[in-house]
């Protein structure tokens, strides 16, 4: 996974290995990538829950680290690719070259870097699969978070691509939409005496969505799917 920080890093981590997976999780920091280590070690003890660090706008750096990976764990069977940026609240025209090029590595290039080091032997073995968190911005413009809707396009194309492309070969590619906000620290915070567990996603269960979708039968596969709560106002 790369991606793994707190939150839904830390889900998935304990979900995929509590199912049975080794877990091989990338992060820039040692700090959220440990707190998805210990979680997934707590899921089932005799996982190998390994840490290794890298930066996804760092492209040959994620490819090297992919391989390393492949090398030391062995067969790379899913892959997740579980990274955003903050959105940045500005109207397109205060948007900058360096802020275009910077969400467009981190949402887009950094995808395709960890796409292309796994592809190849998902190919040959005629199985695995690619699940891409994103958001409902990946449908829809923004007049105060286009940066971010651009990201989230972008990596939608990218998805689209890949399943059009390599889902013949045996490769399952799925862009997981979350129309919603994630339980957690930050959120009740920013939520206060309003917040209603009710009204937010648990890590948790989505966690549990991404592994009933790389369990899917090849006859019934999900390329495109979306999670909220069920108190969620539908924002498409």
């Amino acid at each position: 996974m790369v991606g793994a920080g707190g939150g839904l890093g830390k889900s998935l981590a304990a979900v995929f290995s509590g199912a049975g997976h080794d877990v091989a999780l990338i992060s820039r920091t040692r700090g959220g990538g440990g707190a998805a280590v210990a979680a997934a070690n707590a899921a089932d003890p005799a996982c190998n829950a390994r840490f290794f660090q890298s930066d996804a706008t760092q492209p040959q750096a994620l490819e090297r680290t992919l391989g390393a990976i492949g090398a030391e764990m062995g067969t790379i069977e899913i892959l997740i690719y579980n990274v955003r940026g903050e959105p940045k609240w500005k109207p397109p025209l205060e948007m900058t070259y360096d802020e275009l090029r910077d969400v467009f590595e981190l949402e887009v290039v950094g995808a395709f870097a960890a796409a292309k080091a796994v592809l190849p032997g998902m190919i040959a073995r005629h199985r695995g699969t690619l699940l891409f968190s994103s958001a409902t911005a990946a449908l829809r413009g923004s007049a105060t978070t286009p940066l971010y809707s651009i990201g989230k396009f972008g990596l939608r194309g990218l998805a689209q691509s890949l399943g059009r492309t390599y889902a013949k070969e045996g490769v399952h590619v799925a862009h997981m939409r979350l129309d919603c906000a994630l339980d957690g620290p930050l959120v009740r915070r920013i939520m206060g005496d309003a917040f209603d567990p009710h009204d937010v996603a648990d890590p948790d269960d989505v966690a549990k969505s991404y592994l009933w979708v790389h369990q899917q039968p090849k006859s019934a596969w999900s390329n495109e799917v979306e999670l909220r709560p069920h108190t969620e106002t539908w924002l498409i």
